[in-house]
Parts: C-alpha cells; sequence; structure tokens
C-alpha cells in the first residue's frame, strides 16, 4: 500500500469514526462527496481492502502475448534494424501481417536498446524564410541510404526546387560527389536549362566530362 492509499485509508476511518464529516474528507483526498461515500461504504463491508484496485496483479486484457513481443523484436534486430517507427509500423503490417501500436513499438524497442530517448533540449527561434520567387534559384539535396530493394543497400539521392516543389530523385550504390552531381545535371537538363552553366575546375571529374550542349546554350556534364 502506497502513501496515497495510506492517507486514503486513514480519512475514511476517521470519517467512519465521525471525527471528520464527509465534506471535509473530500477536501482533504480532492474527491467529491459522492466518491467519499462510496468509499465509506466499501470501508464498512471489507476494511481497508477496500483501497486495492480489482484488477490489481492481473494482466490486462489487452496485452500482446509475449510471443509476439519476442518475435517483433527479433526482425528489428535483424531485418528491420535501420528503420524508424513510423516506417517499421508500415512494414510489419504489410511484410509480416502483424499490427502493433507505435507506442507498444517504442516499448519493445527500448526493452532491447534499439531507439535512443530523445534528449530534451530548448526550442531555438527560428525565422521563417520565404520561398524563392523563380525555379532553379535554390536547388537542395539529401541522400537516404537504406535496403530498398531486399538485402543489397543503395542510397536514394532525391534534389528539390525551393520554388516549386518539384522533386527528381535517382538511386545509387552510395552517396557520392558523381552520384550528386549526375542528380543535378538531369534535373537541370530536364527542368531548368540554364543558359549559362560555369563549370570552375578541371575539364572531368572521375569520368565526368565537360561537354557543349546546344540544347541550353551551355555547359553541361555527361
Amino acid at each position: 500500500m502506497d502513501s496515497k492509499a495510506q492517507l486514503t485509508v486513514d480519512i475514511i476511518a476517521k470519517v467512519a469514526e465521525r471525527k471528520i464529516t464527509i465534506v471535509n474528507a473530500a477536501k482533504l483526498l480532492n474527491k467529491s462527496r459522492r466518491t467519499i461515500e462510496r468509499y465509506l461504504q466499501q470501508y464498512q463491508k471489507v476494511g481497508i481492502q477496500f483501497v486495492v484496485h480489482r484488477n490489481t496483479g492481473k494482466a490486462p486484457v489487452n496485452k500482446t502475448s509475449d510471443s509476439l513481443k519476442r518475435q517483433v523484436q527479433a526482425l528489428i534486430k535483424e531485418k528491420y534494424f535501420d528503420v524508424n517507427l513510423q516506417h517499421l509500423v508500415e512494414l510489419l503490417e504489410v511484410n509480416e501481417n502483424i499490427f502493433v501500436k507505435r507506442e507498444t513499438l517504442r516499448s519493445w524497442a527500448h526493452d532491447i536498446h534499439h531507439v535512443k530517448r530523445a534528449k530534451r533540449r530548448r526550442a531555438k527561434a527560428r525565422k521563417r524564410r520565404e520561398r524563392m520567387e523563380s525555379p532553379g534559384l535554390l536547388l537542395q539535396m539529401d541522400g537516404s541510404p537504406h535496403r530498398w530493394f531486399g538485402d543489397q543497400k543503395s542510397c536514394l539521392i532525391a534534389i528539390i526546387d525551393d520554388a516549386t516543389s518539384e522533386i527528381h530523385a535517382e538511386f545509387f550504390k552510395s552517396e557520392t560527389t558523381v552520384g550528386c552531381l549526375k542528380v543535378m545535371r538531369d534535373y537541370m537538363i530536364r527542368k531548368v536549362c540554364l543558359r549559362r552553366f560555369m563549370w570552375i575546375g578541371l575539364a572531368s571529374l572521375e569520368g565526368l566530362n565537360v561537354v557543349t550542349s546546344h540544347k541550353c546554350n551551355g555547359l553541361v556534364m555527361s
């Protein structure tokens, strides 16, 4: 019995002995008058056991089986170790026909030290930036290494136009300078087609040669 339950028993016992009133007991326990009256009736029937919940020591009806928990934890370690929780929920439903809530998965992942607990940090003041006025003024690029096709790992390199939110992406074995430049070149040829493209440096970079493009009236890489 914890301290809160002990306090409830002491106050209800004093109410039964008529040492304090039901109104004062309700204020002390921060409960309604009806709740205090119910406590008093149960105390008179079963004694101090009235504070013990009937479900104490019983497994919840909706508890997930331990075998399913072990199965999911094994899948996390061996197959889905490089995905986040939301993606894991989707993969389990589609590939394994296992339906588990996200927070349940979070708890199971914590048990095997798979998910790091987020550190609480003070929020930084951020200034909203307006989008660029014209396409091609700002292109943002990022790579996402993952097992996109079975067991073999590959990298999806994507580029997005800040003005239009148009996306162009390609798959490569890994995230390299050559791959990033190829994605940028293909996007510019397909969408932007800049009239002046200045290439500063060597005439070639790891197999990418600078040639003249009559289509864009400038220099592109091939």
